[in-house]
Parts: structure tokens; C-alpha cells; sequence
């Protein structure tokens, strides 16, 4: 019983430490106008080919876009207010619902915070900062490529020389062998998950989406006997859902960079903790077709005749151009998000 209350109370906690924060943030953000000052549409990206049409530009223009701050700092505080009651109040319960520790949680939480962290300074460069950093989105996302790469490179660095870490479990076969290359896999797949972070780019779809992502990962943890990853799994879909609860249609503000880096990052260390990396494309489907829908619509463009696959990249927006409701494509994702986390449970816990 307290393992599921190691679980469940940091996550409830998060969530209501995430709605009880948000006024203060919500009032700093539109104090300063933390806003973007053009839209994306000034960037002539390929992959956003009348994109205008189904944008709601004048709302991106008057949106704070630095609401994922809502997720980190609600998961921080969480974690400070029960490692303190551990220490100024040591007993069972308090030190059982201590979740922050060496040989778990560490590294994934000193990433959420690092990655957090890096998006913020990108959220206040294109928020406050002048030339073409701030309108050309094709620039920052080099920028962030490289400190992606760089953060998986001391990470996978890490697992490699100080974990031990140079397998990884294939689904209904056993463990594969990588040795060496288990570093430059690393860093391939958790760029690969952060090229989903383009899917922040509707009311309540990243938050909706991530928030199950994360509690999947917390059941795969929890059956791993893994207490302080599915802690802190569950924690991160707490303060994600504390997000979402603002987020909804109509947005009081946006994810940003701050929320979705950080989310993503973390994602890619957390399945390697669990072992179940190779489950993670099932249960973050979502995010692979909407990166997938990216890279295909580049391709075509570039190779193919300046032929367009989708009407609008990312996918959710060539669905909105196909006359699809912005809430009929939220909810449907998170239905599909839903049913993807479930099947990849399933399967890492038979396999």
C-alpha cells in the first residue's frame, strides 16, 4: 500500500501545487508580455504552406508562451517539500515518499531541470530578443539540436562508464548488445523524441498528450519495481495536468519551449532507466507521426518537385486544414495518445 501512495500522493500534490501557482505566473507573464512579437509565418518554413489559413496568429500574439514553467517548477517544489518532511520529520512514510534519490532519479530530474532551463532561454530570446534569432525559426532549432546532442552525449556518456549501461531490452527476444554504441544510439533517439515537440502547436495537445506519456512510464517504473522513476513519472504527468487544466481552449497561455524541451528530454532518459526504450515509440506514437509528418513533408518538398504531402505541416494542423475542429483533433489525439500508453504497458510488462 505506501508503494502506491509513494506514487500517487507526490502526483496529486504536484497538481495542486501547479494550480495553486499558476495566478502568480499567469499575472507575471501578461505584466511582461511574454508573447512572440512576430508570428511564425514570417519564417517561410516549407512545412508551413498556408499555414495561415488555419492559424490563429492574432492568439500567438497575445499568448504567453512560457506556461511549461508551470510543469517544472511544480515538480521541484514537490520534490524540495518531501525530501525536507523526510528530513526535519524522519519516519517511515516521509523517507518511503522521498523519491529523490542517487541511484534513480538524479539524473532525470538534473535533466528536466538543465533542458527546462536551455528552453527558457530560448522562450526569452524569441519573446524579448531583436533580428532574426527571434523570427526564424529554422535558426533555433539548430541551436537546440546541439545542445540536445550535447546533453545526450554527456548522459549517454554517463550510462555507458558509470552505469554500466550497453544493452538494450528488445520486446519478446531479450537483451541486445551495443557496447560502445549505446552512447551515439542514446543521443539519436532522444533527438528523435524531441523532433516531436513540434506537436505544441494546439490548446490542451501537448499537455493532453505528455500527461499520459508520463503516466505510462510510471506504470512500466512501477512494475519494474523502479519506485522512485514511477514517482517521479507521475509527478512530471501531475504538473502536466496542472498545465492542461489552463491550457484547455481557450489558452491562457502556451507550453513553450521551457515545458516541451524539458518534457521530451526527460522522456528519452526515463525510458532508458526503465529499459523499455524500444516501447517508447508505440507509447509516444503521437509524437512519432507528428515529427514523421515534418520530415516527410521537408523531403518531398526538397526531392520531389516541391511536391507537398500534407497540407499543412505538422500533422494536426493538416488535419485542421482539412476542416477538423481544433477540439475534435485534441481529444482525438489524446484518445489515440491513450490507447498507444496502454498497448506499450502491456507489452513491457509481458516482455
Amino acid at each position: 500500500m505506501i508503494d502506491v501512495l509513494k506514487v500517487v500522493v507526490p502526483s496529486v500534490l504536484t497538481f495542486l501545487i501547479g494550480i495553486s501557482i499558476t495566478p502568480f505566473f499567469t499575472n507575471l507573464f501578461y505584466k511582461h508580455k511574454m508573447w512572440k512579437k512576430s508570428s511564425r509565418t514570417e519564417a517561410g518554413d516549407i512545412t508551413n504552406h498556408d499555414f495561415g489559413k488555419v492559424h490563429n496568429t492574432s492568439a500567438e500574439l497575445s499568448t504567453p508562451r512560457i506556461g511549461g514553467v508551470i510543469i517544472w517548477v511544480s515538480v521541484l517544489l514537490t520534490i524540495a517539500i518531501i525530501y525536507l518532511l523526510s528530513k526535519i520529520f524522519p519516519s517511515d512514510i516521509t523517507e518511503k515518499l522521498n523519491f529523490f534519490s542517487r541511484s534513480q532519479t538524479y539524473i532525470p530530474i538534473g535533466t528536466l531541470v538543465l533542458a527546462s532551463l536551455i528552453g527558457l532561454a530560448d522562450d526569452l530570446l524569441q519573446i524579448f530578443g531583436k533580428g532574426s534569432y527571434a523570427k526564424d525559426p529554422l535558426i533555433y532549432r539548430k541551436v537546440k539540436i546541439v545542445f540536445v546532442t550535447i546533453i545526450g552525449l554527456l548522459i549517454g556518456y554517463w550510462f555507458y562508464d558509470k552505469l554500466q549501461f550497453t544493452t538494450i531490452h528488445i520486446p519478446f527476444d531479450g537483451e541486445l548488445q551495443l557496447g560502445l554504441w549505446f552512447i551515439p544510439f542514446l543521443i539519436f533517439v532522444m533527438l528523435g523524441v524531441f523532433s516531436g515537440s513540434v506537436i505544441d502547436g494546439m490548446d490542451g495537445l501537448s499537455g493532453g498528450v505528455m500527461s499520459i506519456i508520463f503516466t505510462a512510464y510510471s506504470f512500466i517504473a512501477y512494475s519494474h519495481n523502479l519506485l522512485d522513476i514511477s514517482a517521479l513519472c507521475a509527478v512530471i504527468a501531475g504538473g502536466t495536468l496542472a498545465f492542461l487544466w489552463f491550457n484547455i481552449p481557450p489558452a491562457r497561455f502556451y507550453m513553450g519551449e521551457t515545458g516541451i524541451l524539458g518534457l521530451t528530454v526527460t522522456l528519452s532518459v526515463v525510458a532508458f532507466l526503465t529499459n523499455s526504450v524500444l516501447v517508447l515509440p508505440i507509447i509516444a506514437l503521437p509524437l512519432v507521426a507528428t515529427s514523421a509528418s515534418v520530415v516527410i513533408q521537408i523531403v518531398s518538398y526538397k526531392y520531389f518537385g516541391k511536391k507537398r504531402v500534407f497540407k499543412v505541416a505538422p500533422l494536426h494542423h493538416h488535419f485542421e486544414a482539412l476542416g477538423w475542429s481544433r477540439e475534435k483533433i485534441v481529444m482525438r489525439y489524446w484518445i489515440i495518445s491513450l490507447v498507444c500508453a496502454i498497448s506499450g504497458v502491456i507489452i513491457s510488462m509481458i516482455s
